[in-house]
């Protein structure tokens, strides 16, 4: 038993870190059968974890994809989201707008300076700097990972959000987020935000270029 629940587990962490996908792709990943995998998916869609769609294909029959539910959210981490959250109304109330901009400001600030200190290592490789950075956050419960593309350009996917009931109640912290980014990855490096948490995509993704 304890076993169908690691690997309906590891099911979940696909769909969390790779997006919607069919049974024979997160079985790839896995190195299962993709029996085994579906098997999971219909127990994981029982619980309410998981959901599908039958998309057409030019050829054969449609392909059935997989995705979490909203449900699912609580199975990843959460930095202790109600409690954040109401510390955040409580600073609101007392201090107004512009102490919670103070305060956001402050996190970042000592943010940037740890993060600028693990970062050293990788010297001035923009390249370099993103992984490690990738690392960071990865070791902070963000599913991160980072990746070159086709283009040159250098991709930061954020699979998971720990903080995300915390900035959804300030929006703030994620536009501090992007600043820190770029602070961090230095004045050589171009950082967009290509897909966010927030706006409804499924992770949050910043593109890293180097101005030509």
């Amino acid at each position: 038993m304890k076993h169908d629940a690691r690997a309906g587990e590891g099911v979940l962490y696909q769909l969390k870190t790779h997006g919607p996908q069919t049974a024979a792709q997160a079985a790839r990943r896995l190195g299962v059968t993709a029996m085994a995998v579906r098997q999971h998916l219909y127990r994981l869609r029982l619980s309410g974890l998981v959901e599908f769609t039958d998309e057409r294909r030019k050829l054969g029959r449609p392909a059935r994809v997989w995705k979490l539910t909203s449900a699912a959210a609580g199975r990843f981490p959460d930095s202790h989201g109600d409690l954040t959250v109401e510390i955040i109304a409580a600073v609101r109330a007392t201090f107004g707008e512009a102490g919670m901009d103070k305060l956001v400001r402050e996190r970042t600030r000592r943010q940037l300076e740890e993060y600028r200190a693990r970062l050293r290592p990788a010297g001035t490789s923009i390249a370099k700097r993103a992984l490690l950075l990738a690392k960071v956050r990865r070791e902070q419960g963000y599913m991160a990972e980072c990746a070159r593309m086709p283009d040159g350009s250098m991709l930061l996917a954020e699979n998971h959000c720990p903080i995300c009931a915390a900035a959804s109640a300030c929006q703030g912290l994620c536009r501090e987020e992007l600043a820190l980014f770029r602070a961090v990855l230095g004045d050589k490096a171009r950082v967009e935000r290509t897909d966010h948490i927030l706006a409804g995509a499924r992770r949050c993704a910043y593109r890293i270029t180097t101005p030509g």
